[in-house]
């Protein structure tokens, strides 16, 4: 395990995992054990670990872990992101595998101005309990700097957001202290290209509370074969029973909140270079306003996963539906196209 500052935007993965290194006798290893501490040796304390390698560099995962010692700054990253897209100047990527490799973050408190901001954003109620979505937007950066690695299977440039899980495990307060670790899994063809799972594993005190996986759609040539399905007769959208409008204001204010700054969110002119004809919102805060319209009904703990169809426009008018066996679906008020689909479980 490495600890390090906030790495340089132009470090990749594995640049990353290397470093100034030191042999550590079995002694002072028995002596970390034996105080009952996590084995997190410092940079400035190792050298050469090639004689305790074993490929198995993260506690049984197969991924070497990396732990900056801060929160990244998405802004940074997105301007990578930006650079990478550039013909000849952007960085090329591996397109066969995930990174081997985790970032953890430890030590991330809760800003309570700043999660009342996202709570007037989404529609949540005030409280002590943390939204099940805000630890995505906590953890949120750290995902994203694992996204922009030379190692990353999809270029961050034009991916979509096409499906959301996330395990609460029991309530989370705000005044908890969250330490985030983020990787990659599951790197799969698609249709139209191939998608991956990023994981964000949200703990406290050493105990798991939070789980998200957000899965990504690159496009591209390499999917699984064939032509895109006839998705045939689309059914009737469910009774509505509540109709939101969402304004343009809504791309803005939860960018500012979630530190996703992706413009196809703000900007009509990068919306259009992607292919809409107008900004889009989150598909993350379409997730939180859902669940924002169930609060109160929800058990201490659960599971909630969503299907991200159709971008929603800004500004428009969408239908939120709820079932009781805990299906819900966002669609457009007034065509009936499907927004999201989810179900609590």
């Amino acid at each position: 395990m490495v600890r390090r500052d906030e790495p340089d935007d132009d470090l990749s993965v594995h640049e990353l995992i290397d470093g100034p290194t030191e042999v550590i006798s079995a002694d002072a290893l028995a002596a970390v054990r034996a105080a009952g501490r996590r084995h997190d040796v410092s940079v400035e304390e190792t050298h050469d670990l090639s004689g305790y390698a074993t490929g198995d560099l993260s506690a049984h995962t197969g991924r070497a872990r990396v732990e900056l010692s801060r929160m990244p700054a998405p802004g940074a990253l997105y301007r990578r992101a930006l650079r990478d897209a550039v013909p000849v100047i952007g960085r090329s990527r591996r397109p066969d595998v995930a990174p081997e490799v985790e970032l953890a973050v430890a030590g991330v408190t809760v800003d309570r101005a700043h999660l009342a901001e996202y709570d007037r954003v989404c529609g949540f109620r005030l409280s002590d309990t943390l939204p099940a979505t805000y630890p995505h937007v906590l953890g949120f950066p750290l995902a994203l700097r694992l996204m922009i690695g030379p190692d990353f299977p999809i270029a961050l440039a034009g991916v979509v957001h096409v499906g959301n899980r996330i395990t609460v495990h029991r309530p989370v307060l705000a005044g908890e202290t969250l330490d985030f670790v983020t990787y990659a899994e599951n790197l799969r063809p698609h249709e139209r290209g191939r998608q991956v799972d990023v994981v964000l594993v949200g703990s406290v005190g050493g105990e798991e509370v939070w789980r998200g996986v957000s899965t990504y759609l690159g496009k591209g040539l390499a999917g699984g074969g064939g032509g895109r399905r006839d998705p045939g007769e689309r059914p009737a959208p469910p009774a509505a029973t509540a109709h939101w409008r969402v304004t343009p204001r809504v791309g803005t204010d939860y960018a500012r909140v979630s530190g996703d700054h992706n413009p196809i969110h703000t900007s009509r002119l990068a919306a259009r270079l992607f292919g809409f004809p107008r900004p889009i919102a989150h598909g993350m805060w379409s997730k939180a306003r859902c669940l924002a319209a169930l609060e109160g009904r929800l058990p201490e703990a659960y599971t909630v996963e969503v299907a991200f169809k159709l971008p929603v426009p800004l500004p428009t008018t969408v239908a939120f539906s709820a079932t009781p066996a805990w299906d819900f679906a966002l669609h457009d008020a007034r065509t009936g196209r499907p927004h999201l689909v989810g179900a609590v479980r």
